[in-house]
């Protein structure tokens, strides 16, 4: 299992440091209470990029979520709140909307999975004139040029016995395998260039590369 945010270091030269304060299960209101937070705000420096992204965890509503479920007001909230403290570090914030989990319907198309939550990024974004990487729309897009059977091979798609650590299998289209960790980040670094970010100028590996699909059969 690999985050997009673990493959993205690889990219850039040495002017660059990436620190990953990504958490598992984070919603932007756990975040916040458990104060991951407030580390990130208090060491953040001049010229500082700082990337957000929230969603999968604050909508999910079910019962044995309660604790980490963030209503979308409360997430535009939050969202608010870390770009103001970033900004007045002079940092730069960047909105990442909630990349697409892996659906399709009975046509083979896939399927939009964060739609409230995507929309609130991208109203946040253009209120504070924040750069934003619309990952939902360009995840999606990603899975529907690999096809519904293809695009499996992104994420914890394992079969019994396949991988020593899952020896029962594993069924999850949320989360990546290094492979799509990859191809994801890719999707980030290339916007980032779409937008002549200054950060453009610090990427240095070819993005367009191609990544081997260590399961492809």
């Amino acid at each position: 299992m690999t985050g997009w945010g673990m493959p993205f270091a690889d990219y850039f030269d040495a002017s660059v440091a990436v620190d990953n304060r990504a958490r598992g299960g984070r919603s932007t209101r756990t975040f916040l209470s458990e104060n991951l937070w407030k580390p990130v705000a208090d060491s953040l420096k001049e010229g500082d990029y700082v990337f957000i992204q929230f969603g999968h965890n604050d909508e999910a509503m079910q019962p044995q979520y309660a604790a980490r479920y963030t209503s979308v007001p409360d997430y535009k909230i939050n969202l608010i709140k870390f770009i103001t403290e970033t900004r007045n570090k002079k940092a730069i914030p960047v909105l990442v909307t909630p990349v697409s989990r892996r659906s399709f319907d009975k046509d083979g198309n896939a399927k939009e999975t964060h739609v409230e939550y995507t929309k609130a990024v991208l109203e946040v974004g253009e209120q504070y004139k924040v750069p934003v990487i619309n990952l939902d729309k360009k995840s999606r897009e990603l899975y529907q040029e690999m096809g519904a059977s293809s695009s499996k091979y992104l994420f914890m798609e394992l079969n019994p016995g396949e991988n020593p650590n899952y020896p029962l299998g594993q069924h999850d289209n949320t989360h990546f395998n290094e492979y799509g960790a990859r191809k994801i980040a890719q999707i980030v670094l290339n916007d980032i260039k779409g937008q002549h970010l200054e950060l453009e100028s610090r990427i240095v590996r070819d993005i367009n590369a191609s990544v081997v699909n260590p399961q492809a059969k």
